[in-house]
């Protein structure tokens, strides 16, 4: 399951965000689902996310978009957030 970078872009903690974000990955856990957070983009958003267990992330902290080589060469490096 995904959840929407409109949740977690900018700070998570506005607006409601943290409460919707932390309902998506418990009913997502419920169902057996691993959770992607669209549109990570600080370490403080990062840190929230993994307290809350999101399985993954994806967004400019991690990397700015990249072609198809790009991409494979960092998926063999096997980063880990």
């Amino acid at each position: 399951m995904k959840i929407d970078r409109s949740f977690v872009s900018g700070s998570i903690f506005d607006d409601g965000n943290l409460d919707i974000v932390q309902t998506i990955i418990t009913l997502a856990h419920k169902l057996g689902v691993d959770v992607t957070a669209e549109g990570v983009e600080t370490e403080e958003q990062l840190a929230m996310l993994k307290k809350l267990n999101c399985e993954y992330g994806q967004g400019y902290l991690f990397s700015h978009p990249l072609d198809s080589s790009q991409a494979m060469a960092l998926i063999m490096a096997n980063p880990q957030w």
